[in-house]
């Protein structure tokens, strides 16, 4: 069980991990993978609270229900696997801003963490509107060899570049 303390895995060994539980997950649920819709309907139960019933008639919380569910409970997942992966690995550690940043842009937090909140929300956004995200498309829309989803993986990687590129020389 040393493997689970490693720094870093083969990525090879992760990407026949990830093929493996798609499998899984279409055997099982016959659903893809996928994440952007739990951040979807994190939001839809979030404006719930404020607004109440009268979500549930938005057309689009009618197509996804403001509730928990198993893409939830993914990303639930991802994030407690995250967290238990760099306790064992040693690597966990509290970081306002990645030595990177710090190296590129400077030491002030509130730069880098409005960047990232943009960056956030321009994904989640784009994520909603190409109709599912990197793991949606990329993964699971890939393994089924849907054309819109090499589109899309494609698009996220040439964004991803261009994107990097822009802030590493606009800010700098």
């Amino acid at each position: 069980m040393e493997w689970l303390r490693m720094e870093s895995w083969s990525p090879y060994a992760v990407g026949i991990g990830i093929g493996i539980l798609s499998w899984i997950s279409f055997v099982i649920s016959d659903k893809p993978l996928g994440c952007s819709t739990a951040f979807a309907r994190t939001a839809g139960m979030l404006e719930r609270l404020l607004r109440g019933k009268k979500v549930d008639e938005k057309p689009y919380y009618r197509k996804f229900t403001p509730a928990i569910d198993w893409e939830w409970m993914l990303v639930l997942g991802v994030v407690i696997g995250a967290f238990i992966s760099a306790r064992l690995s040693g690597e966990f550690r509290l970081e306002w801003v990645p030595a990177l940043w710090q190296a590129e842009v400077g030491q002030t937090p509130v730069t880098r963490w409005i960047v990232a909140l943009l960056g956030g929300v321009i994904m989640g956004a784009g994520a909603r509107w190409a109709g599912g995200c990197t793991s949606g498309h990329g993964i699971s829309g890939m393994l089924q060899l849907a054309v819109s989803s090499w589109l899309a993986a494609t698009s996220f990687f040439v964004g991803g570049i261009i994107t990097a590129m822009v802030i590493f020389k606009v800010l700098l």
